[in-house]
């Protein structure tokens, strides 16, 4: 699925915009390839204002988060440890809550944003995904509520843009598709932290029911 077959359903659609932070941008403490470069294009997007909600995530660590290397001893940022059962990298310290670092960032317009989901709040678990923390303690992986919050909003499609590609845009358009929302990634607003990952991701992302688009799609219906 990589066409826009239904159009936008402009009272039932959102755009969810993934952890657009310094943090993610280059210069920051782990930044995606090119980061900066999606923000004019998201901001042209938003002034066109084609969806019926805005939603956004903010990755929100407390500063002894299990994920950062710096709190295992003998570990280096980008390797692996298994945790709680499942692969877990080890990242650089970064959005640590209250730094500058972990601000939405200042050149997109969040006015008309009606919820941002702050996430990996939990210093023991791990957040990529919008609608799902990663596994925790017990082997779950609790809701975050976003999903429940759109249903309720009456939400069938949701269009995704943001950081990283690879990472929290990837799971959360794979959780919502899972929770049955027709998803979309709009790949042009995106970036990874690893490029060689793209052709990867985008194949996971279609095979598991995600279609890929370039905001000119949405634009230009």
């Amino acid at each position: 699925m990589s066409d826009l077959e239904l159009g936008v359903d402009r009272e039932r659609s959102v755009l969810l915009l993934v952890d657009i932070q310094p943090d993610f941008l280059p210069g920051g403490a782990l930044p995606t390839h090119e980061g900066d470069t999606i923000l004019e294009p998201v901001s042209r997007l938003l002034e066109a204002d084609p969806f019926g909600l805005y939603v956004a995530t903010q990755d929100w660590h407390p500063s002894d988060h299990v994920s950062f290397a710096s709190n295992h001893e003998g570990r280096t940022p980008m390797e692996t440890i298994e945790l709680y059962g499942h692969e877990q990298i080890l990242w650089p310290d970064h959005c640590i809550q209250g730094t500058p670092g972990a601000d939405l960032h200042g050149e997109v317009d969040w006015r008309r944003f009606s919820a941002i989901v702050r996430k990996a709040v939990d210093p023991r678990v791990d957040s990529y995904s919008a609608i799902r923390n990663n596994w925790n303690p017990v082997g779950d992986r609790p809701p975050t509520g976003l999903a429940g919050y759109l249903r309720e909003r009456g939400v069938v499609q949701v269009f995704i843009a943001g950081l990283a590609r690879d990472f929290c845009v990837k799971w959360s358009a794979e959780d919502l598709v899972d929770e049955g929302f027709t998803t979309y990634v709009l790949w042009d607003l995106t970036r990874p932290v690893d490029r060689a990952s793209d052709a990867v991701v985008r194949e996971a992302l279609e095979r598991r029911g995600a279609g890929i688009l370039d905001s000119g799609d949405v634009l230009e219906r």
